[in-house]
């Protein structure tokens, strides 16, 4: 329970439906340096049975997290999303990959939804130049998956 009473001071708080500890354990298996912190089952028939899941503390790379079986009143939107700097194309074809399969699917510009409808950006860790220089720019309204060659083409060009 120390995990759950010391968090960081600003951390994110996602609600799922039923299905918290499932996307925790996904979240942790994409990003290396990532754990499972702490699981408070229900106590009482809440949002969660007595005795499930009802929130799940877990760090992806640094970063805590916690995940909260809150039922079926709230869904995730593009207004939330997070961001992946990458320093390498494996990087972000690791990502994009693992983070799109089994459901999840490509939008544009480097947005991706997961499985969960959870909004992430996979970028590469220079996307301000990138996005500064109105040639890469338009190269990159072109992309779903980001690809650092064509940026860097692009800027040169």
């Amino acid at each position: 329970m120390a995990d759950l009473q010391s968090p960081p001071r600003i951390s994110p708080f996602l609600w799922f439906d039923s299905n918290a500890e499932e996307a925790a354990n996904f979240y942790v298996s994409v990003f290396g340096n990532s754990r499972i912190l702490n699981i408070v089952r229900s106590p009482i028939e809440i949002t969660a049975p007595a005795g499930k899941v009802l929130v799940v503390s877990f760090d992806l790379d640094g970063q805590t997290f916690t995940a909260l079986n809150g039922g079926p009143a709230f869904h995730f939107t593009e207004a939330i999303s997070f961001v992946v700097r990458c320093e390498t194309q494996q990087e972000i074809d690791h990502f994009w990959s693992a983070l799109t399969a089994d459901g999840g699917s490509e939008v544009q510009c480097g947005w991706l939804k997961d499985r969960f409808g959870l909004s992430w950006q996979v970028v590469p860790a220079r996307i301000g130049e990138y996005a500064a220089n109105p040639k890469s720019m338009q190269a990159m309204m072109t992309m779903k998956k980001l690809d650092i060659a064509a940026l860097e083409s692009a800027a040169q060009s």
